[in-house]
């Protein structure tokens, strides 16, 4: 699994601490930036490009960041393919990977501590998709959405 990560100004420090985590737990993963703080970086630059890289990715994953949540979660949800979600709980981020095979984490910064996200991260890694018929075969609906918007 290759893991992309993303974020704005807003979401910078915490995805840093993401960062090392995901080195310190040994993933394969890409920072696709911002490389520094920059108070007029745009979050849309960030999540297009690991939206972009999880879906040319075969099990790739994202983790994308900026204040709220909901700026980057609209853009990679644009993407054919991507499955995101603005994490509240591990309790969702499990059932979204489970019943959904979500493959990108929104996280808001401005609205998750550390703690919350170290959380939140391990448990979107380490969730497996269940694979039950009812889920595939929703997400096959959503790909006949997509194909034919």
């Amino acid at each position: 699994m290759k893991i992309y990560l993303g974020s704005d100004h807003r979401g910078y420090f915490l995805k840093e601490k993401i960062a090392k985590w995901l080195f310190e737990w040994e993933y394969d993963f890409f920072d696709v930036g911002a490389e520094s703080l920059d108070l007029h970086d745009d979050y849309t630059k960030y999540a297009a490009e690991a939206a972009s890289l999880v879906a040319k990715t075969q099990r790739g994953r994202g983790i994308v960041l900026c204040g709220s949540g909901v700026g980057v979660d609209v853009v990679v949800n644009k993407f054919d393919g991507i499955r995101a979600s603005v994490g509240i709980s591990e309790e969702q981020i499990k059932a979204g990977r489970n019943d959904d095979d979500m493959n990108i984490l929104v996280i808001a910064a401005d609205y998750t501590d550390e703690y919350e996200a170290k959380d939140m991260v391990k448990t979107f890694l380490e969730t497996k998709f269940g694979k039950k018929e009812r889920h595939k075969r929703r997400l096959k609906e959503i790909e006949k959405i997509e194909a034919n918007n």
